[in-house]
């Protein structure tokens, strides 16, 4: 199935271990802000879908909507922390950058055949001091994977 400019993808990031206390929040366009699809002491779940524009001349693909920023070679999607997440009282104040640029054609592909299916990324929600993760999450090539839509 080759994709085409109607079709989208869901995603989902998943931010594993939390700081406790600190407000994250999925953003939309400039400044709009979306809160979790779910939230444990463990976990904080966005769960959300990118529309595919025509693949770049390299053959990857290109992610449109209100989620994404950056030129189409490097596409990424903020996630807000503390102040930056609608938390006014919060003593942090950053976002999360996560690259979507490891996301295959062929991984778009399999998912337009499996209406199921999203793709997942996971890191942790804390930096290696303790703190807040902020900044570009560094994902290994393999980190966007299909997992079932539930």
């Amino acid at each position: 199935m080759t994709p085409s400019s109607a079709d989208a993808i869901a995603l989902r990031i998943i931010v594993e271990d939390p700081l406790p206390g600190v407000a994250l929040a999925l953003q939309t366009g400039k400044d709009g802000l979306e809160q979790p699809s779910a939230e444990s002491a463990s976990q904080v779940v966005f769960d959300f879908s990118v529309r595919l524009g025509a693949p770049q001349a390299d053959g990857t693909p290109n992610f449109l909507g209100p989620y994404t920023q950056g030129p189409a070679a490097s596409r990424f999607v903020y996630i807000g922390v503390g102040r930056r997440a609608g938390q006014a009282n919060s003593p942090c104040d950053g976002r999360i950058k996560i690259p979507l640029t490891g996301i295959t054609q062929a991984q778009v592909k399999a998912l337009l055949a499996a209406s199921d299916k999203r793709l997942a990324v996971r890191f942790p929600g804390k930096n290696p001091k303790g703190g807040p993760t902020l900044a570009t999450v560094k994902l290994p090539a393999d980190a966007w994977k299909a997992v079932a839509d539930s």
